[in-house]
């Protein structure tokens, strides 16, 4: 299959740009990516109940008039209309989108979500857990990128997450968590190595700066070569329970994870079930159990995907 042009849409958070990106690379695609920003009310509307036409879009001449692409890679809801709209102007263009779209699938050439959302169909390929952009290659490369930061052969990483809609993050938890990695880990001997994504806010960075300071190193800015450099150097990866995307990226380390949970602040039973399959997978296990070595597959779902999706593309 030859080089293609790939068009990638998301709302521009973290964890959306990491899974079109991360299908793009695994693809082998050329793309350049656009964040899609909807004109009210249509910003507020689920896609079911928008109506088919650029009148919801911001930039529209951009989008559906300069972008000329083989496939799009969409994520999330506002990129449902722009790529259902693209497909109509050019019915060549391959379509995929990442996550239940909430319209008919059959608007798209392929759909992929995780299996943990329980969305099947003929053309919806599932991956156990999200997506990602993160590759074996780019956390060897990174290893030396924080390896003057943090003198020590016994390190566990912990990777920061942020409020959503379905955990707090409120201080108390987090010292919590602070806590038990201090007592789990610090206590035989480890560093620890704090990183922060994108949702993490700066009195989140601050606190880890006060409570494991001394235990080791805190990143106090987003850096994704420290980021790949933490999973390199981590004998345990502890992430916190807010993101499964950054509990995947997690797992293509190989390194045995804990999740670090947190009081649920509305049902959140798809992070329940992701939390279980990982679990069955023997990935993960809670934040508090016994600390002890395990090993499992290294787990890169977008390769796996790919591999499928490339005779589908050419075809």
């Amino acid at each position: 299959m030859g080089k293609l042009k790939a068009l990638l849409l998301t709302e521009g958070m973290h964890g959306m740009i990491s899974q079109v990106e991360g299908l793009a690379k695994a693809i082998s695609a050329d793309f350049s990516h656009k964040i899609i920003r909807l004109n009210f009310p249509w910003n507020l509307i689920p896609p079911k109940f928008s109506p088919i036409s650029s009148i919801v879009l911001k930039d529209r001449n951009y989008i559906i008039e300069e972008e000329k692409p083989d496939l799009v890679i969409s994520c999330g809801r506002k990129s449902v209309i722009p790529s259902i709209l693209l497909k109509r102007k050019n019915p060549k263009i391959f379509t995929i989108h990442i996550q239940d779209p909430k319209v008919s699938l059959k608007n798209f050439d392929v759909i992929i979500a995780p299996e943990h959302d329980n969305l099947s169909g003929e053309n919806v390929f599932n991956s156990k857990g999200a997506i990602h952009y993160i590759t074996e290659m780019e956390i060897e490369n990174a290893k030396p990128y924080l390896i003057n930061k943090i003198k020590s052969n016994k390190i566990v990483s912990l990777i920061l997450g942020g409020p959503n809609k379905y955990y707090k993050f409120d201080k108390d938890q987090l010292i919590k968590i602070f806590n038990t990695i201090k007592s789990d880990f610090v206590s035989r001997g480890y560093k620890i190595i704090v990183i922060p994504s994108m949702r993490t806010p700066r009195e989140s960075i601050d606190l880890a700066i006060k409570e494991l300071g001394e235990c080791g190193y805190v990143v106090n800015k987003v850096d994704k070569q420290a980021y790949l450099s933490a999973y390199a150097l981590a004998d345990y990866v502890v992430v916190t329970c807010d993101s499964t995307s950054m509990i995947s990226e997690a797992a293509t380390s190989g390194k045995p994870i804990f999740v670090a949970h947190m009081k649920a602040k509305r049902n959140d039973y798809r992070f329940k079930r992701f939390f279980e399959l990982f679990k069955k997978m023997e990935i993960t296990r809670e934040l508090g159990e016994k600390v002890e070595s395990w090993s499992y597959n290294k787990h890169n779902e977008a390769q796996r995907i790919a591999l499928e999706l490339k005779n589908k593309i050419e075809n």
